[in-house]
């Protein structure tokens, strides 16, 4: 692929001289015959993937797995074409941007997202992205926010559950809060393993048990601060069907009510809340999952991840027929929901 000869300042230069945002080349028609819209789907730039990947090895219990390896502009779309989706909303993974060094998070932020610009620029009907944000630097943040949105029309953003030991809901992050509110951003939450548990078991990666324990506490930071309350329009997706959340959501319910302060941060309540949140099934494409998730919320709220290339598209794709959904159900998970949020996919 010729991007991935580039350099970063190579890259750079030549997204401004094309003025990458102002005027995107005309739609193309997608190949694939089923349409699906993949919201959970991650694009590693190389210069991305050589300045982190030790972090990529610590969350995977010290090792990198082989499908962070050999990722292209061009796999991606072989990749799509031979499962069915149209369209993939691109996004970084977890371990994301932010690593403690506020020049580094500014940059890999505007970097990263100047490369997902360019694939959109490319195959516009293909790839939509979701902006990096260089949290918790708020300054960088609302910056960057500004930047994606006016200058690279990003489609959302991308925010990890946890930064350190603070979740999405942390009082701290309240300006970027407002401001997506402000902007009725789609806000997609992408988990990881927050620094207080990342090592609890040496023998299983915390990607595996951390990831999903996670997404349960950004959201439930997010309702009991109040912030799910004071951001109306914000559209939030969860991934990995909500992580524990659907399991757990009616025990939160019943013993949130005990709790005064609890209870007043949700004046809707707890399972009202959960249900006008948005998740995507990468990885969740089995019975008790899609029950849980779906007893929880209807498919009007849920859409199709697949978590590529870290997870072969397939995993999610191939089952999602097979377990039990009406035809109508189906239709809204695999592009219907999708499409309300993002309509410049719906032709």
């Amino acid at each position: 692929m010729q991007t991935a000869t580039l350099t970063r300042r190579a890259l750079l230069a030549r997204l401004a001289a094309a003025s990458v945002c102002a005027s995107f080349a005309p739609a193309q028609a997608a190949s694939s015959p089923s349409g699906l819209i993949d919201v959970h789907h991650h694009f590693i730039p190389p210069f991305w993937f050589e300045e982190v990947k030790e972090h990529i090895s610590r969350q995977g219990g010290g090792r990198i797995v082989p499908n962070w390896l050999g990722w292209s502009e061009q796999r991606a779309l072989e990749r799509m074409d031979e499962t069915g989706v149209a369209t993939a909303i691109v996004s970084i993974s977890a371990p994301g941007v932010w690593f403690g060094d506020v020049a580094q998070g500014r940059r890999l932020s505007r970097e990263t997202s100047l490369y997902a610009a360019q694939m959109q620029q490319r195959h516009p009907k293909r790839f939509g992205f979701f902006a990096a944000l260089p949290l918790p630097d708020i300054e960088g943040t609302l910056r960057e926010i500004e930047y994606a949105f006016d200058q690279l029309h990003a489609d959302g953003v991308v925010l990890m559950t946890s930064y350190g030991d603070r979740w999405l809901g942390d009082p701290s992050f309240d300006p970027v809060m407002q401001e997506l509110e402000r902007r009725a951003a789609v806000v997609y939450v992408h988990p990881g393993s927050p620094v207080c548990c990342s090592q609890l078991m040496s023998y299983v990666p915390p990607f595996l048990t951390e990831f999903t324990q996670d997404t349960n506490r950004t959201i439930t930071s997010l309702m009991f601060s109040g912030q799910l309350a004071r951001s109306r329009a914000i559209r939030f997706i969860f991934s990995h069907a909500g992580g524990t959340i659907p399991m757990l959501a009616g025990r939160i319910a019943q013993l949130s009510t005990s709790v005064p302060q609890l209870a007043a941060a949700v004046p809707d309540g707890v399972e009202a809340e959960l249900r006008r949140l948005h998740y995507e099934v990468a990885n969740s494409a089995n019975r008790p999952a899609m029950a849980a998730l779906l007893s929880l919320v209807p498919a009007t709220q849920v859409m199709f991840g697949s978590d590529f290339p870290l997870v072969p598209i397939e995993a999610t794709q191939a089952k999602l027929p097979s377990v039990g959904l009406s035809s109508s159900d189906l239709a809204a998970i695999s592009r219907g929901t999708a499409t309300r949020l993002f309509p410049r996919f719906a032709a």
